[in-house]
């Protein structure tokens, strides 16, 4: 990438904050945020999942066709106001999240890189990261039981998984 901005699409959902990176690009066109509202539509049906609403802000990077693409699926698109910061705090607040806990402490060559690092973030933030505003649950794992046998308890063995070098760890209990 040699120092070029690249724009990143993703979306998230409110109810699980189950996170989709959509894509990355240095030059966003209207003809690649339209394929990637298609692609959104196509994986949202072939995951059984449905959305009502997509908010969005007023950048000028989303044309006409996104928004229509978005519609046909029976989307409705919800523009965030002006200067309203907290109407799309979710995704501003992932956004932090990924730059803090990702992209500060990662190199980043080239786009092929770029993308698999946000997919590693993406599996980790879907299947391990537990979210503070939703009970400490995982988007795609329900809630282990809670354990009250004190002796299971004592007993347990943790054991760390790195991904991306060591940038994100896991912690897994080991059988």
């Amino acid at each position: 990438m040699s120092g070029t901005r690249q724009y990143v699409l993703a979306v998230i959902e409110h109810s699980s904050r189950r996170i989709r990176v959509l894509g990355a690009t240095a030059h966003p066109t209207a003809a690649w945020v339209a394929q990637a509202a298609k692609n959104l539509v196509t994986d949202l049906d072939n995951a059984g999942n449905s959305a009502r609403f997509l908010i969005r802000d007023r950048d000028g990077k989303f044309p006409a066709l996104f928004d229509a693409v978005l519609a046909d699926a029976g989307i409705q698109i919800v523009l965030s106001g002006v200067r309203i910061p907290r109407m799309d705090a979710i995704m501003e607040r992932w956004i932090q999240t990924c730059r803090h806990e990702l992209l500060d402490h990662t190199l980043i060559w080239n786009q092929p890189r770029l993308l698999h690092a946000l997919r590693e973030y993406e599996r980790s933030y879907n299947t391990h990261r537990p979210h503070q505003g939703i009970a400490n649950a995982r988007p795609l794992h329900a809630l282990p039981q809670p354990t009250t046998d004190q002796t299971t308890a004592t007993q347990l063995d943790t054991r760390r998984r790195q991904r991306l070098g060591g940038v994100l760890n896991e912690y897994h209990h080991t059988a």
